[in-house]
């Protein structure tokens, strides 16, 4: 249940459109993240209203908190949360490997204390399947492991990201043979791992395009590495993949970020950067980043930003307003500060694919560039 059409090109940047079960996706495109079955203090009308096409949800969160016997009472998470969209499920790969020393990893899968309650648990390639499958998401990531960039402050070594590439490729198989013996109607993704090490990010996709899934993404960065190693990789890999499937870059990152992955190839992208800056009062412009702490903001009657058609802006909520709600620990502040990052999120990304279809997003990126440098007035 997943078609992709390639719609324009230009240099390695792509428009398309992402048909699933629960609707279809212009591409490149932004999905907010709603680990817990909710982007965190925005209602899901709210993300209609400013454009959302897809949210995620994570299987770790969601098996321990409700669990599956209430997901599946709802007929899976759409009904759940209300939410009406397609939906992507992260396998939960990430969340384990954020435990640390809370977790060992084994060839049958990863063991940990679970943190709501301290319960020994096990998860597998083909549990991950099996929640996803009751979530009904649209998309299922393979269980992987995410290759960290270092350990105690030394790095991978490429022997170490090897093994966790090899494993993630052996789970790929695991996922894939249970997502079909299941017969889930959806979309099963791979995860393309190996660390910062072009070569095993080759040898990894290469194996995984063998395996003929619907659609690839490229994990295992924003894990702590340096910009540009991020960069790097990002330049190297998205390219690599069919070009007739679906590019999901994950956990990236900020606005620049977002713009260079689709310069070399990507078309989906989430990350938790706009809601949990928000909540930190960094609020994202088009002439840079606001800092509402700041008490240049106190007697400010602006709005976050006069370009912005959020509802915040729009509603002429001002700087000092929200300055005063952050002071004060009001939760209206978070608020309306994770609307208009979204909303700057989501409306980049419709800009983007609008100077695609014109062919200017060479233009369109150098005044993106020019404009994020000049500093909020």
């Amino acid at each position: 249940m997943l078609e992709f059409q390639l719609l324009a090109t230009e240099g390695q940047a792509r428009r398309g459109r992402l048909t699933l079960r629960h609707g279809s996706v212009e591409t490149p495109v932004f999905m907010p993240v709603g680990t817990g079955g909710t982007v965190k203090g925005v209602m899901p009308r709210s993300l209609e209203e400013m454009g959302a096409q897809i949210i995620l949800g994570n299987t770790f969160h969601l098996w321990l908190r409700p669990g599956l016997d209430v997901l599946r009472a709802f007929g899976g998470l759409h009904r759940f949360e209300r939410w009406s969209r397609p939906i992507l499920t992260d396998s939960g790969g990430f969340q384990v490997w954020s435990l640390g020393e809370m977790r060992r990893i084994g060839e049958e899968g990863v063991r940990f204390a679970s943190p709501v309650n301290g319960d020994k648990l096990l998860l597998t390639p083909e549990l991950s399947v099996q929640i996803q499958t009751v979530l009904d998401s649209d998309i299922v990531m393979q269980f992987d492991e995410c290759t960290p960039y270092q350990t105690a402050g030394v790095a991978t070594s490429q022997a170490q990201a090897r093994a966790s590439m090899e494993l993630s490729l052996r789970w790929a198989v695991r996922s894939r043979a249970e997502f079909e013996r299941l017969g889930n109607p959806n979309a099963l993704f791979g995860i393309v791992q190996g660390g910062m090490f072009e070569s095993l990010r080759e040898e990894s996709l290469g194996r995984l395009v063998a395996l003929d899934l619907p659609g690839y993404a490229v994990g295992g960065v924003s894990v702590g590495e340096p910009k540009e190693d991020m960069r790097r990789i990002m330049a190297h890999t998205p390219q690599r993949l069919p070009a007739h499937k679906p590019r999901y870059l994950m956990g990236v990152g900020t606005p620049e970020d977002l713009v260079e992955g689709v310069a070399c190839g990507v078309d989906m992208f989430d990350c938790v950067m706009p809601t949990r800056n928000a909540r930190n009062g960094h609020l994202f412009t088009r002439f840079g980043d606001l800092k509402i702490r700041n008490a240049r903001w106190k007697t400010d009657p602006e709005p976050i930003d006069p370009h912005c058609g959020c509802h915040s802006c729009a509603s002429g909520f001002s700087r000092a307003y929200l300055h005063h709600l952050d002071r004060c620990g009001e939760m209206l502040g978070p608020m309306l500060a994770s609307i208009h990052n979204l909303h700057y999120y989501v409306d980049l990304m419709r800009e983007l694919r609008q100077a695609l279809d014109q062919g200017r997003f060479a233009d369109w990126r150098r005044q993106f560039h020019a404009d994020r440098a000049r500093g909020v007035g």
